[in-house]
């Protein structure tokens, strides 16, 4: 069977103003980016479609967060959609432009998907032989028509809430289609219609200003969490230096030349990264010989110094070494380092680092810059592999 799944970025099938703008930033990335993260990582589909009217631009912006993609997302051109057109009716032209046995149209609008709901979803679909299925959260409330009346309640003997058996509320995350099913109804839901129950929190759709604050605030939390788990993602650690690698200090000597601490703990963490597979890469806004020599001392070829804006740099990068971003580990204290932690999967900082950087981190480090904490950073990379033996920094042997 032929599973593909379908992903509207196109401003004509989105009533919500919010939404017209799916490249808009959400938790530091596109808001189309979450879902479709999700929908890869879930190995359920065969192609992933993206439908828009600015092709140009979703191109790049797909090329940016999902560089080694290429092969998985295919941008389709639906310019030519008019505003009145409903997504039962691109559906139904989709499936003449594109061979398919089930389709999955996904919400950009539910970036909380996570890609088990999507797995859950096949499998349901599959061994309950549905023709149809959608998302839903669980919801036991009290409901009431607006005259008053309560609904399917006794307001004399209201129960328990836990015992309450509740409804499925309907939450348009993503819908399953049979082919058969879709020509015949010509709508994403008839026939057999399964149901798949997601999280509470999933219930949350992004249709304005406060639910895109709430969504916000639990991506980032959910980042927070699961910082630890994101880490054995890592392919390569991208570092700042100045209050990073070093303690943000500068020394000047007699002929007043600049000088800069390093940790040897730091560096004995960055080579054993490189001994286990994962490479390290060191941007700096500064053009400094004594850090030139440092990299030289530690063999750190990708060092690329003077940069004052990162971002094209670090994107640029990830294509050249073919990865994502979301498997570009990132290490930095200031705002020149904003943009880039942003976008990476794992983003760490010094405990002393600015208040604008701590907000955004997936990791905040226990030790500050220079004293350590780009080794505890290491230190977590190596913990979150499987089949890398752990060593403490306190247990080696310091370059």
């Amino acid at each position: 069977m032929r599973w593909v799944a379908l992903l509207p970025l196109h401003g004509n099938f989105e009533s919500i103003p919010i939404l017209r703008n799916a490249t808009r930033h959400i938790a530091g990335r596109p808001l189309f980016a979450w879902v479709l993260e999700q929908a890869i990582a879930s190995g359920c589909f065969d192609t992933i479609y993206v439908i828009t009217d600015s092709s140009v631009e979703i191109r790049k912006k797909i090329s940016d967060e999902f560089p080694a993609a290429d092969k998985t997302i295919e941008v389709l051109d639906y310019s030519a959609v008019k505003d009145d057109d409903s997504m039962d009716s691109a559906l139904l032209e989709f499936q003449q432009r594109i061979p398919f046995d089930v389709v999955c149209l996904v919400q950009a609008a539910s970036p909380l998907t996570r890609a088990e709901d999507f797995r859950a979803a096949k499998h349901k679909f599959l061994s309950e032989n549905l023709d149809s299925l959608l998302t839903a959260v669980q919801s036991k409330r009290f409901f009431w028509t607006p005259a008053g009346a309560p609904v399917d309640h006794d307001p004399r003997k209201r129960p328990v809430p836990k015992d309450i058996e509740g409804y499925l509320v309907e939450n348009g995350a993503f819908y399953l289609t049979g082919a058969k099913s879709l020509r015949d109804h010509g709508c994403r839901l008839g026939g057999h219609i399964g149901i798949h129950e997601m999280a509470a929190e999933a219930a949350i759709e992004v249709i304005d200003e406060a639910a895109w604050t709430a969504v916000e605030q639990l991506l980032l939390k959910q980042n927070r969490i699961s910082a630890k788990a994101r880490t054995s993602q890592v392919k390569v650690l991208v570092l700042d230096v100045d209050g990073t690698l070093t303690d943000a200090g500068m020394y000047y000597g007699p002929a007043g030349e600049a000088l800069k601490k390093f940790n040897t703990r730091d560096a004995h963490g960055l080579q054993l990264l490189r001994e286990n597979g994962i490479s390290v890469c060191v941007i700096s806004s500064e053009d400094s010989p004594a850090v030139a020599a440092r990299m030289k001392k530690l063999r750190i070829d990708e060092y690329y110094p003077g940069v004052q804006n990162k971002l094209p740099l670090l994107l640029e990068l990830a294509q050249r070494w073919g990865i994502s971003l979301q498997n570009i580990g990132y290490v930095g204290d200031d705002l020149t380092d904003l943009k880039c932690l942003s976008r990476v999967g794992s983003a760490f900082c010094p405990a002393d680092a600015v208040p604008e950087i701590l907000r955004q981190v997936h990791y905040v480090c226990k030790h500050s810059g220079g004293h350590g904490a780009v080794r505890e950073v290491c230190d977590l990379i190596l913990q979150s592999s499987e089949t890398t033996p752990y060593r403490s920094a306190e247990a080696e042997a310091y370059l």
